[in-house]
């Protein structure tokens, strides 16, 4: 079971990340003229999971990913098994705060997504058609 909430734990982190990137990304490659910025589904993936977490939190729920990887620790567990990078890193993600300061911020995040979106329009793949 630890190796199931590790796989979890690393399947969050990646998230995170995916979900930074584009923050900083997408303003940054705009302005850098990197045509990846522009690309629709990667924008449409950012957006909507961008989306799940700010509606969790105003729903007042934790994430499902948290609550999975809770769940697959097995309480009870020495925290001496969890790998020391994990450790870290768990500290780094979670804060020991309350929820409604979550969802503040992740509505705040999505609501610059959303911004993004606009600032920064993705573009529709024109899959089939030749480019003039």
């Amino acid at each position: 079971m630890l190796v199931a909430a590790a796989a979890v734990f690393w399947v969050h982190i990646a998230i995170i990340a995916f979900n930074l990137f584009g923050l900083v990304a997408i303003p940054l490659g705009a302005w850098r003229a990197w045509p990846f910025v522009y690309a629709f589904l990667w924008r449409a993936l950012h957006l909507l999971s961008l989306f799940v977490v700010a509606l969790q939190a105003v729903l007042g729920r934790a994430c499902f990913l948290t609550i999975w990887e809770y769940d697959l620790a097995a309480p009870g567990e020495p925290t001496s098994n969890v790998p020391l990078i994990q450790g870290w890193v768990s500290r780094l993600i979670y804060w020991p705060l309350p929820l409604w300061v979550f969802a503040v911020i992740y509505v705040a995040i999505l609501a610059y997504t959303v911004l993004l979106w606009y600032w920064v329009r993705p573009r529709w793949p024109h899959f089939g058609r030749a480019r003039p």
